[in-house]
This record gives structure tokens, sequence and C-alpha cells, in this order.
């Protein structure tokens, strides 16, 4: 199984998308400044995943979310409450 997450800073509340086999690691390694772009805006939270079978289907999702578009916009009204927390 992949995951597709979001992860929000607790530092100045930006938000992080990727995709990983192992979510509770991968989260891990971002709050111990082990992923380049993340290392500067620790910690991070977990706000929402994805699962999926396949693994060109997350990196397919993930795209479509990094790189903030039409559906970057939608996911982020559907999960509005859980990014204000």
């Amino acid at each position: 199984m992949y995951h597709v997450y979001i992860l929000k800073s607790e530092k100045n509340g930006s938000l992080y998308v990727g995709y990983t086999s192992d979510i509770e690691n991968r989260l891990q390694k971002h709050n111990n400044g082990l992923v380049g772009y993340t290392k500067k805006y620790r910690p991070w939270k977990l706000v929402y995943y994805e699962t999926f079978i396949s693994l060109k289907d997350a990196m397919k999702r993930e795209k479509s979310l990094k790189y903030f578009g039409k559906a970057y916009g939608q996911l982020k009204g559907r999960i509005k409450g859980s990014l204000n927390i």
C-alpha cells in the first residue's frame, strides 16, 4: 500500500505533500530533519492521507496535489477543518 499525505508545519503553518509506503516512518524522518525541504519548518503533523494499492496511482495523485492545481484547491476545501487545527 502507498500513501499520499499532507503535513502541516507547526512552526509556520506551511503544507507539504508527499507519498510513501510507510507513513509513520516518513513522518518521523520529516520531524528528525532527514528530509531536505521540510527540515527548517519542523515540527510537522499529519493532517491528511489517502491510500492506494498502486504506486503509479499514488505518484500521479501526489503530483496532481504537489503542483497546487485544481485538485489541491478542491482537497483543501474538503479538509478545511483539519488544516485549521
